[in-house]
């Protein structure tokens, strides 16, 4: 399996520092993104909504959590408690009021718990809550995979092998610019592909499937400065 990033060959030798802090400090947060203190403890953003694609039960818990261990405290958004016992279901929280075409999206992520599924990641161009890109990272199977979600159906169309154990913070990133696709770990860029299936801009949001809770902190829009115009969003912060 491939390691997470140098950082973390680095941190085999840098003493009292953990690799968590390694990524910490060494993978920059885009400027504006602060970490999801905006809004109260116990609900979602600000116009963000919790949704399912291929929902069978109960829709997930996701809510704004205090976490102290959070890298820009005091607050997570957590997918806290999946409410079902589908297997197939994916948990979303997202908004279509920040349009992303093209640029980067960046959050902070931390694998809690999980039987079934274990991490998460970042969702984008979407049309609907059955339509839409997604770069997840999965502590269980041992894989960073790149997928379109259309009519509800899940494509990969990259991924590679990659060891991040449940429990450490990491840094999940996308850049998409015109059909080019290119998702990294820690700073490191793992996968890079072309596709078409999403061409318009569309909401970004955060997922993951089944049982995985997962929290999430310093998530950011970047769009690409360009002559077509593209609508900044950072979600928390004070």
């Amino acid at each position: 399996m491939r390691p997470i990033a140098l950082c973390v060959v680095a941190a085999m030798f840098a003493g009292c520092e953990t690799v968590t802090d390694l990524i910490l400090r060494d993978v920059e947060t885009p400027a504006g993104a602060l970490g999801f203190d905006a809004d109260p403890v116990g609900g979602v953003p600000n116009g963000w909504k919790v949704d399912g694609t291929n929902q069978d039960g109960p829709m997930a818990t996701w809510e704004i959590a205090a976490d102290p261990t959070a890298p820009s405290a005091p607050n997570v958004l957590r997918m806290a408690r999946e409410n079902h016992t589908s297997e197939g279901t994916f948990n979303l929280c997202w908004t279509d009021q920040i349009q992303f075409k093209n640029g980067e999206l960046f959050v902070r992520f931390r694998a809690d718990a999980g039987v079934e599924d274990q991490g998460g990641g970042i969702l984008w161009r979407a049309r609907s809550n059955q339509d839409y890109y997604v770069c997840r990272m999965n502590p269980l199977e041992h894989n960073f995979r790149l997928y379109w979600v259309k009519d509800g159906r899940r494509k990969q169309i990259a991924g590679c092998d990659l060891d991040v154990p449940m429990g450490e913070w990491h840094v999940l990133s996308v850049t998409h610019v015109g059909t080019r696709i290119e998702c990294s770990i820690d700073g490191e860029v793992l996968l890079a592909t072309d596709d078409t299936t999403f061409d318009d801009a569309g909401g970004v949001g955060l997922w993951t499937k089944a049982d995985a809770v997962t929290s999430f902190d310093d998530f950011a829009v970047v769009p690409q400065l360009s002559a077509e115009p593209q609508q900044v969003g950072y979600v928390g912060g004070k």
